[in-house]
């Protein structure tokens, strides 16, 4: 097995790793988060603007962590920083 192929191999499973690990938290968070502002909106249906309002924003902003691992995931398959240093090692051989 050369290093190209380890190289390959190391970051399709790191890519698995990074968006299992990094949708399971939002995910999680994201129901629990639901879950207390419907929670507050059944005790003060009053506020339920300022819940909303908040509730979405807090939601964006727990999403982010799931796109920054998604995009970490398509930097690792497609735009991989060390494939150019180990093509050219082999290249020069």
């Amino acid at each position: 097995m050369d290093s190209l192929t380890l190289v390959a191999m190391v970051s399709i499973f790191t890519a698995g790793i990074t968006i299992a690990i990094g949708s399971i938290g939002p995910a999680l968070g994201e129901g629990r988060a639901l879950s207390s502002a419907l929670s507050s909106l059944a005790q003060q249906p009053d506020a339920s603007t300022t819940i909303t309002r908040t509730l979405f924003v807090g939601l964006a902003m727990v999403e982010s962590t799931a796109i920054y691992c998604f995009v970490v995931t398509m930097i690792l398959i497609f735009a991989n920083p060390f494939w150019n240093h180990f093509l050219a090692q082999a290249g020069g051989k």
